[in-house]
């Protein structure tokens, strides 16, 4: 990358970081003033799904005015959209107003990370794309890792963490007007119309569909694993400060290896990784099933299986780009969120009955989807190898 391309692509990686601070802050913030003031965990858990319903309300809707506009504006508009929000929430502490707040926040999230996505996507060569997008998952998780760190703040002022947040969202901002436009590759993909749109994500499902279930995957697992298992663990005697140290280290995991598997995946293909990475992920939780009550094994399951399926979104992305031309990208992108947030509005949902109705088989759930999206990988390998046979005869 030359110096443009470098400066372009840490201001795109600072947006993402400081996009995953706000989400990492919001979940447990907002639980924990909410908790405070008596509101049930049910409601306080529908409240939660408000970011991921907005992400799903715009995902359709954000093809069209990208190749309209071009990247620049619409990361403009949507970190516009996210630090008013995030400023707003002080206002008027009530349930349905802080619940437009979060809609809108996914709404913004979307924005930014469709076109961040896209646009280092666009200009990642196929010998760096793996560590680019490892990079951009990367900033992504440590901030929303950092994030939680905020909720100190409402012992202070329970205005103080929004603010901060807020201010932030907005200095980050202001770097993107040193950005140049760009526009995605048009190519021959029709027009900017809602039918051209749908013409085009039904290109993108019928080459690239096997690469929107790693980041379905992950959703499902993240959502799940910090919404269900302090569940599942509570009702089978594990403490809470034994808690507070097992869903970590699946982050730490995470974080630690998610830029060696992109650089993996560059010299060895995204198929090869995603599939061994999806096999040691699933054996991981078959384990985590069967460590019973030991928080250091459980520990170590954790952090095992962070290694290896924590970077399943940004590895599903790089492989979507893989499989597709550049004119679909934004299409491709737009697919891969809108999968992402379908495991996370789902994960918690099916891990709560699974604990409801059989609790010692939250972890084999995980397992099983995992193997689910390994087989189809391979499925779809044997696949692709018998159309390029039968073509090249």
């Amino acid at each position: 990358m030359n110096i443009s391309t470098k400066v372009r692509f840490w201001i795109l990686v600072c947006i993402v970081a400081i996009s995953g601070f706000s989400q990492g802050m919001l979940l447990p913030l907002i639980a924990i003033i909410f908790e405070q003031d008596g509101l049930s965990s049910a409601m306080n858990g529908i409240h939660a799904t408000g970011i991921y319903i907005g992400i799903l309300i715009a995902s359709p809707f954000m093809e069209a005015p990208l190749r309209k506009y071009g990247y620049k504006p619409v990361i403009l508009f949507g970190g516009f959209i996210v630090g008013m929000a995030l400023l707003l929430f002080p206002l008027w502490p009530q349930f349905w107003f802080w619940f437009v707040l979060r809609l809108l926040i996914g709404v913004g999230d979307q924005m930014l990370h469709f076109s961040t996505q896209t646009w280092i996507t666009s200009f990642s060569t196929v010998e760096r794309r793996g560590r680019n997008i490892a990079i951009y998952g990367l900033f992504f998780s440590l901030g929303f890792a950092i994030g939680p760190a905020m909720s100190s703040l409402v012992e202070i002022n329970r205005s103080l963490p929004f603010i901060i947040s807020g201010l932030l969202t907005f200095a980050t901002w202001g770097f993107v007007f040193l950005l140049k436009n760009d526009f995605p590759d048009h190519g021959e993909v029709g027009t900017t119309s809602i039918a051209g749109t749908l013409h085009r994500f039904k290109q993108v499902a019928k080459y690239a569909w096997v690469a929107f279930l790693p980041p379905l995957c992950y959703g499902f697992l993240e959502a799940s694993l910090h919404g269900n298992f302090p569940i599942y663990a509570l009702r089978n005697g594990i403490e809470a400060s034994a808690i507070a140290l097992i869903l970590p280290a699946f982050s730490i995991g995470a974080i630690v290896f998610q830029l060696p598997l992109g650089i993996l995946s560059d010299k060895y293909g995204r198929h090869r990784i995603l599939m061994i990475v999806l096999f040691i992920g699933a054996a991981c939780f078959i384990g985590s099933g069967l460590s019973g009550t030991s928080s250091l094994w459980l520990i170590i399951s954790f952090f095992i299986a962070g290694m290896a399926v924590g970077s399943t979104f940004s590895l599903g992305i790089s492989y979507m780009t893989d499989l597709l031309p550049k004119a679909l990208l934004p299409a491709g992108n737009i697919m891969c969120g809108v999968a992402f947030s379908i495991g996370s509005v789902s994960g918690p949902a099916a891990g709560g009955l699974i604990i409801e109705f059989f609790a010692q088989g939250f972890f084999y759930i995980i397992s099983m989807l995992l193997l689910s999206v390994f087989m189809s990988l391979w499925v779809f390998s044997i696949v692709s190898k018998n159309k390029n046979q039968a073509a090249a005869t």
